[in-house]
């Protein structure tokens, strides 16, 4: 790697954690093989294989490393969180009607809808069979209760969509479900196995929580005043998708009778005309509804940083300290 590449701490850690990545890499290999169905590696390795930062894996395996730990179970428990994440990426393609993912066509698109959800209970199936190997029922339990907040969460953010009445309190709950969930997981098993104090076992799903929280929070508001080119997204797509994310949330709790009816028009009607993105981008800026988000995602990543106070000194914790710093400092 370069200098300018691993200056990014996903990429250092990715760069200290290489030999175990490799590792969760040849078992994730190994167990998405199917003797009967040869679609599912198909589906499986084009999405495994797309990229993508294996972030969550990664905080299994740093959280064992700083707490000591010795053996092999990490490695099980970094594929299994990284099987439950991309079970949910097909499942969220197919719900979301996504043509793109990664800048690579979704496995919907190349296949159909119906393999993508099969293959996703699949790798769902796989990741509870290897989370037992680990032959810890506080680690099964965990990763469980994460499978089912993660289900939660969808469902309630297919309700909450579009309804203006949605209020931050769902919005974080959704958060918490779509993401936060499986970011404390991952982070919370690792010191789990390593046999960690409660204390520190604590300390690294608070951290894991406020992380994903904080990562969500600063991609929905990239959403309106990102880089395209560095997002891979368009400025606006989920203003075209009628999301209610925060910055829109908190635009609409300010808004005076005229404005709610351009929202009303707009997200809950579904009847955007040319220049409304516009219009909703001012809105948001007459009502400090971007800088306001911006400032609730520096809290999470704060309390993030704060978190790992609690946690041995390691030179992995210095590079989690710096993670929560990059997923807010690409707002700037």
């Amino acid at each position: 790697m370069d200098q300018v590449t691993i200056s990014k701490p996903h990429d250092r850690l990715a760069e200290t954690l290489q030999a175990e990545m490799r590792a969760v890499d040849a078992l994730i290999r190994d167990r998405m093989v199917s003797e009967h169905a040869p679609r599912i590696p198909e589906i499986t390795a084009h999405l495994v294989e797309a990229g993508g930062k294996r972030l969550r894996p990664m905080l299994t395996l740093a959280a064992a490393a700083m707490c000591g730990y010795s053996g092999e179970s990490h490695v099980k428990l970094a594929a299994t969180v990284e099987f439950i994440h991309t079970a949910t990426l097909l499942h969220d393609d197919v719900v979301d009607e996504s043509a793109q993912r990664r800048g690579r066509p979704t496995a919907n698109l190349l296949w159909d809808n119906k393999s993508s959800v099969l293959v996703g209970d699949y790798l769902l199936a796989r990741s509870f069979q290897l989370m037992t190997e680990t032959g810890s029922m506080r680690v099964l339990e965990i990763l469980s209760n994460a499978s089912a907040t993660i289900s939660e969460g969808e469902v309630l953010q297919l309700t909450a969509a579009q309804d203006l009445k949605t209020t931050e309190e769902i919005y974080l709950q959704v958060v918490r479900g779509k993401t936060a969930a499986l970011f404390a997981a991952a982070c919370e098993v690792g010191g789990v196995i390593s046999g960690a104090s409660e204390t520190q076992i604590e300390a690294l799903r608070t951290y894991g929580d406020a992380l994903g929280i904080a990562f969500q929070i600063a991609d929905d508001l990239l959403d309106y005043q990102g880089d395209s080119a560095a997002t891979g997204k368009n400025v606006g797509d989920d203003f075209r998708e009628r999301k209610l994310t925060l910055p829109v949330i908190r635009a609409v709790s300010h808004a005076p009778e005229q404005e709610r009816a351009f929202w009303v028009r707009c997200i809950e009607k579904g009847k955007q005309e040319p220049g409304d993105l516009e219009t909703a981008l001012e809105l948001m800026r007459v009502h400090e509804a971007l800088d306001s988000t911006r400032l609730t995602a520096e809290a999470w990543a704060e309390r993030a940083r704060e978190a790992l106070e609690d946690l041995p000194e390691h030179p992995l914790r210095g590079m989690l300290a710096d993670l929560a710093d990059y997923v807010v400092s690409r707002l700037s």
